[in-house]
């Protein structure tokens, strides 16, 4: 019997870590967060109500294992001076399934069997409403997660505007998790939406399965200046409850000077830094490896070593 990964998080990260670990003999539940309010995706919610599905489809066709061609036609972008531009098909698709049958889950399923899709995904939520918020260290507040992103600002509470309903399917894939994973990606827009619900939080309390966190290659510009690999750990820490992290996965990988350079001067982005003392303090195992690459001069996790990591932890026992 294969064993059960539930995955949270959202964006880039989440889509990436799939493409590698969907070929594994595992079984993923790859819950998404459902509250960004941009492009594409913003313009159906205020269109028609509806919860963000672009995340969602990312997931959805990094984890089919369909032509590459019909992946990148869920993906294409209209570029038109019509109502279609900058609209995705993918999302487009999404949005007429959800006016057909009523439910983002059903849709999501009905578009997971279309691509052939053998593993989960869920919203983290399926209410229409949902509103991310950031109370900066100014005490400044921010509504709206493309809001919070472009502000690049040090924020010291992330939240709902209103409390989300978290699906049941989602708290009971929680619950029958054998490891639960905190996806890389955003901290404040993509992991954090899914683990500040307070059902979320309860079910991870109950939880015996170990809390893994995929720490991020690369700081991102406000919000995570110069962390360390602890530091993103506090952070999340500090959302939880009884239930903090048990282990981390980075990446120490020497990356070439020039690469670091454009990101720090271009992109205000540094390597994060493993920092072993504090690690030790916090009583959080580390595996970390070399797991960096760099594509068309952008740096990414190489999936299949990130994923490999995952399922050699998995099969320990």
């Amino acid at each position: 019997m294969q064993k059960k990964v539930v995955i949270l998080g959202g964006g880039t990260g989440m889509s990436f870590l799939l493409t590698g670990l969907k070929d594994f003999p595992v079984d993923i539940t790859a819950v998404i967060t459902v509250s960004d309010n941009g492009r594409s995706t913003g313009k159906l919610r205020r269109e028609f109500n509806m919860p963000a599905v672009g995340d969602i489809r990312k997931v959805i066709t990094n984890l089919s294992p369909i032509d590459s061609t019909i992946k990148e036609m869920l993906e294409y972008r209209f570029s038109t001076t019509s109502d279609l531009d900058g609209h995705a098909v993918g999302n487009l698709i999404l949005t007429s399934l959800l006016d057909i049958t009523g439910s983002l889950k059903d849709s999501i399923a009905s578009l997971s069997k279309l691509l052939d899709v053998n593993h989960t995904v869920l919203p983290i939520s399926e209410d229409a409403d949902l509103t991310l918020m950031g109370l900066t260290t100014a005490d400044e507040i921010i509504e709206g997660e493309e809001q919070i992103t472009a502000s690049r600002k040090k924020f010291k509470k992330i939240y709902y505007k209103k409390e989300p309903k978290v699906l049941e399917e989602v708290l009971n894939s929680i619950r029958d998790a054998d490891l639960i994973i905190f996806s890389m990606g955003s901290l404040y827009t993509s992991l954090l939406p899914n683990i500040i619900c307070r059902e979320i939080k309860e079910v991870l309390n109950k939880s015996k399965a170990p809390i893994m966190y995929l720490c991020n290659a690369m700081t991102q510009p406000g919000e995570t200046d110069k962390f360390t690999v602890s530091d993103h750990i506090k952070l999340i820490n500090s959302y939880l409850d009884q239930r903090k992290i048990d282990v981390v996965i980075a990446s120490n990988t020497k990356l070439d000077e020039d690469i670091v350079k454009v990101y720090e001067t271009e992109e205000q982005k540094d390597q994060v830094i493993i920092d072993h003392d504090n690690l030790e303090n916090m009583n959080v195992e580390l595996i970390e490896a070399d797991m960096l690459t760099v594509i068309d001069g952008v740096i990414r996790h190489n999936s299949l070593k990130l994923s490999s990591c995952i399922f050699s932890y998995l099969m320990r026992d």
